[in-house]
């Protein structure tokens, strides 16, 4: 009676489990949107956190090396009040490109967790290095982190002084971008002696 039972049981689960009730249904629908509004909702919260300055100087590589050099830019301070953040700099806008920079940084982890850059003289060793990788991925995007606050198209050149609307007009007419010239704007420039290599 129980060997005929069971299979019994059996195929009723699977036929239930293969044609659901409208209830089962709806009850699967309703647990699948929350359990997707929570994941998207935690993914958002995630994102926000580690695209802010408080994150990005968490580590003491950075804390203590090239955040002390942009302290004492002008985008930490100048008359105007607006200050670009590491995120604005280093991170897109953008959601694909965003992702994308995201997973590029799990090397930079890597280089956090077994102490590549952890001492001022590590560190050094590798800022050529560290700075090529970022002006080729600028170069690569247009720098669009910059032309999210500064676009050739709004800029009033004859307000500029008139070395600098020359050198701006001269980038749109060859198609430059700014880190083409504004290597060094936020960080100490490495030693460019050895610039030639690898960009």
């Amino acid at each position: 009676m129980d060997k005929k039972t069971k299979p019994g049981v059996i195929l009723r689960l699977w036929q239930w489990f293969r044609r659901p009730s409208r209830l089962a249904l709806g009850t699967l629908l309703i647990i699948g949107f929350i359990g997707g509004v929570v994941f998207l909702g935690s993914f958002n919260k995630t994102m926000e956190m580690s695209n802010s300055e408080a994150f990005c100087i968490s580590c003491h590589e950075m804390r203590e090396n090239v955040y002390q050099e942009y302290l004492e830019t002008a985008h930490y301070s100048n008359r105007s009040g607006v200050r670009a953040t590491c995120p604005d700099c280093h991170v897109p806008h953008e959601f694909v490109p965003k992702m994308i920079r995201k997973i590029q940084a799990s090397k930079e982890l890597y280089s956090k967790v077994f102490g590549v850059i952890d001492t001022p003289q590590k560190f050094e060793s590798h800022r050529l290095e560290m700075a090529q990788n970022e002006w080729r991925r600028m170069k690569k995007n247009n720098s669009q982190e910059c032309r999210n606050c500064h676009n050739f198209e709004y800029m009033d050149v004859t307000a500029q002084k008139s070395v600098a609307a020359k050198m701006h007009d001269q980038a749109v007419e060859k198609g430059q971008t700014c880190i083409d010239c504004h290597k060094g704007i936020a960080h100490k420039l490495p030693d460019m002696r050895e610039e030639h290599r690898g960009f």
